[in-house]
């Protein structure tokens, strides 16, 4: 008689945001029972608009339908105008814990409303880590953290390195512990603007754009969803092993440039969103990330150019940590 080998353990696959019908998605955002897993942090939704819950389920897709959990770090929600302009210039309004804090928008840019609202939550009330206004991705569990200005093309390279099987950590906030020294995902879909929004349509066949919002406070904007590796490591940090400065310039012969380790620091640190709130325990946590990563200004003008070279310096910083 052979014996039998024991089996694996069968786990079911999630059911997904993608999935879902969407009157039955519509009835949990009505009564708030929806959350997001972002990684670092959870938030709570609510909304009774169809359009929002339309665009939202495009791009948020791939994430997970769970029970909303007992405790939520943020608890929001997307409602209509009041009074007359309800009828006559529908609005969204974002609410954080039943408060407004900035101007609505006209309903059908409920979405980047949302998107926009949550961002300024993570940046003005999530200080449990050090927030670098960064992107952040990784191969494994090693980690590149992207810091550029607006316009500089690092949404743009961010969307482009996970349709070539990086995994996203986030585009705008790099979550980093202050005690383990690793990278926390806060994973949200890439706002891309203007140009970067057809480079990136017809940069890969598996990328998933929601709709164009034309004439937003930031142009025209729309949002590449998380491919599904991305959104089932969530629960997965990274350690930082280099620091990039990308530049997007038209034409241009890619160009890498060592930084200094005081030029690195001051280009992370002053550009992070709660760094002086923390005072020294965000300087102790960004002193030990640039002292433990090489840092880079790229200068690019071809994705594929630009992403093989992350590739390698990825390689050699590894190597070089194994060496030491």
């Amino acid at each position: 008689m052979t014996s039998q080998q024991p089996q694996e353990p069968q786990h079911p696959q999630p059911t997904r945001i993608r999935d879902l019908p969407l009157t039955l998605l519509e009835k949990r955002f009505s009564t708030a029972s929806l959350a997001l897993d972002y990684g670092a942090a959870i938030v709570r939704v609510r909304s009774r608009l169809g359009v929002f819950v339309r665009d939202f389920q495009q791009v948020y897709g791939a994430f997970a339908v769970a029970d909303a959990p007992p405790f939520a770090d943020f608890h929001t929600e997307v409602c209509g105008g009041q009074g007359l302009r309800s009828f006559l210039r529908p609005q969204s309004r974002f609410l954080i814990d039943g408060i407004q804090p900035f101007d609505p928008f006209p309903k059908a840019q409920a979405l980047p409303h949302f998107e926009w609202g949550v961002n300024w939550c993570f940046a003005q009330r999530f200080n449990q880590h050090v927030l670098l206004h960064a992107g952040a991705l990784a191969l494994g569990d090693r980690a590149v953290i992207m810091a550029a200005p607006p316009g500089a093309g690092k949404s743009t390279l961010t969307a482009a390195m996970m349709l070539r099987g990086f995994r996203m950590l986030s585009d705008e906030f790099g979550v980093l512990c202050p005690r383990t020294g690793k990278l926390w995902p806060m994973l949200k879909p890439v706002a891309l603007k203007n140009r970067a929004v057809d480079v990136i349509r017809d940069y890969a066949d598996n990328a998933i754009l929601g709709p164009l919002y034309k004439g937003t406070r930031k142009g025209d904007v729309a949002h590449l969803a998380p491919l599904a590796a991305s959104v089932d490591a969530r629960q997965r940090p990274a350690r930082p092993c280099l620091l990039l400065f990308p530049s997007f310039r038209d034409g241009a012969t890619l160009n890498i440039r060592r930084l200094p380790g005081e030029e690195a620091f001051a280009r992370v640190a002053f550009n992070s969103f709660n760094y002086a709130l923390l005072g020294q325990i965000s300087f102790a946590a960004v002193a030990e990330v640039v002292a433990a990563c090489p840092a880079f200004a790229l200068e690019y003008s071809k994705l594929d150019e630009a992403i093989e070279a992350i590739r390698t310096m990825i390689a050699e910083s590894t190597s070089d940590a194994v060496a030491a």
